[in-house]
């Protein structure tokens, strides 16, 4: 596996647009599906970023490190300390780090990365996956 950076690196762009766009009040979404595709969509930025910086690493390791790392913020929020607190309360510290535990994040963060590591694998083999 190899990644195209270009290619990652433009579409990292477009899911922190949407991300964005997600969460702002432009979109009519409901509550439920502002917050939890919001969330999906962060993991899914989150598993660009690894694959950005680790080109060559399977998509398996690259789901296992984006997991981590998403379930590693998520949990990190149940630590309350006023210097952690005060990074949570500007706005990037709100969208990196957020700011309150939730338990369904966590399978959001799931959903998020599964489905960018479905579109890698149709990218990588297009006729594997049906097309001809």
């Amino acid at each position: 596996m190899h990644r195209n950076r270009l290619l990652q690196t433009v579409s990292l762009v477009l899911v922190l647009g949407a991300g964005l766009l997600w969460r702002s009040h432009y979109l009519p979404l409901s509550p439920f599906l502002s917050k939890y595709g919001g969330d999906a969509l962060w993991a899914l930025a989150v598993f660009l970023a690894v694959g950005l910086c680790f080109p060559r690493a399977s998509t398996f390791r690259i789901m296992l490190v984006a997991l981590s790392f998403a379930w590693g913020i998520e949990l990190s929020q149940l630590y309350h300390a006023p210097w952690i607190d005060e990074l949570r309360s500007s706005l990037l510290g709100r969208l990196v780090l957020g700011s309150t535990f939730n338990v369904p994040d966590l399978l959001a963060y799931v959903i998020g990365i599964v489905f960018g590591a479905a579109a890698e694998a149709m990218l990588d083999n297009p006729r594997r996956m049906g097309a001809r």
